[in-house]
């Protein structure tokens, strides 16, 4: 499950993440785009729960130097030992660039330099080094978590996934059908064996189909109309969303969300009752995602009762 829970005040997000351990749910996740950053929620978490794994899902590459992202994962990691995962990724020149004044240049150059620097100082070695994007003086850890948290590489298309699987521990998927999994999966598997694949799911727990429809139709004319994105599913052979894409480009935003067919949402935003969702998540795992990560949409009601229906059974 993806935290914090929206619809709830952030003082309430330690109660949630406590029911949710009791729940089973194995993995908290964060993201960290308009809304919190990716390691608060997590440290929230930390200090409520024992078992369940936790992870952020991403934290982009460039708005942290290389120091400051490695002691904040080493912080993260030793104070829930063995349970946390840090994922890393490209994010985008908006957040980069516009909100953070940082030029967004090379971006997968910048991903393969700082998985290197971080698989050998959160190893707890001395970096003194100059790579293609960075340099780093004379850094080492003051704490050091044992063990090391996996390190994980959001990516959309064959370089980034190729680099999640040579240089990562795995991938992170994001925006993607239950059948598109299967097509990018064997490209970070090519990197060698024992890799994770975390997609986060969009979920909108409603029977209410058009309620959920009207919603998806608004985040994908929001989100795939994102350059890499847009790129991402013209690959994928997505050719049915040629028509919302070329009226978002005449600056006809309501006709774009129309021409979204319910087909494609049906796709890629899981909806409908509990276990119909439970059955369309499970989709995604048979074909390779080894950790679904339900992302809760706003469809009305008690986000934490939403959680309770979904829960593993």
């Amino acid at each position: 499950m993806t935290l914090p829970l929206e619809g709830l005040p952030l003082t309430e997000q330690a109660d949630v993440a406590r029911e949710l351990e009791d729940l089973g749910y194995t993995d908290l996740w964060t993201a960290e785009g308009m809304g919190t950053d990716g390691f608060t929620p997590l440290a929230v978490a930390a200090a409520v729960t024992t078992t369940v794994h936790l992870g952020v899902a991403v934290a982009p590459a460039f708005t942290r130097g290389p120091a400051l992202l490695a002691q904040t994962a080493a912080t993260m990691a030793a104070s829930a030992p063995g349970r946390f995962t840090l994922g890393i990724g490209a994010s985008s020149d908006v957040i980069v660039e516009r909100w953070n004044g940082i030029p967004y240049e090379r971006p997968l150059s910048r991903c393969r330099d700082l998985l290197r620097f971080l698989r050998e100082v959160l190893a707890g070695h001395q970096v003194d080094q100059r790579y293609e994007t960075f340099e780093v003086q004379g850094f080492r850890l003051g704490v050091v978590p044992d063990p090391p948290p996996r390190l994980l590489l959001a990516g959309l298309r064959d370089k980034m996934l190729g680099l999640a699987g040579a240089e990562a521990d795995g991938a992170v998927l994001n925006w993607l059908s239950a059948t598109d999994v299967a097509r990018v999966v064997p490209q970070v598997h090519a990197g060698g064996p024992g890799k994770d694949v975390v997609a986060r799911v969009l979920v909108a727990p409603t029977a209410d189909a058009e309620q959920a429809r009207a919603l998806g139709r608004r985040l994908i004319t929001a989100y795939l109309n994102v350059p890499v994105y847009r790129a991402f599913h013209g690959a994928l052979g997505r050719d049915e969303l040629e028509p919302m894409w070329k009226l978002w480009a005449e600056g006809d935003r309501r006709g774009a969300v129309d021409a979204v067919p319910d087909h494609v949402v049906d796709e890629l935003v899981v909806h409908g009752p509990p276990e119909a969702c439970r059955e369309h998540i499970r989709r995604f795992v048979d074909r390779g995602v080894t950790v679904p990560v339900a992302h809760l949409l706003p469809v009305g009601g008690d986000p934490v009762q939403a959680c309770r229906d979904l829960a593993p059974p």
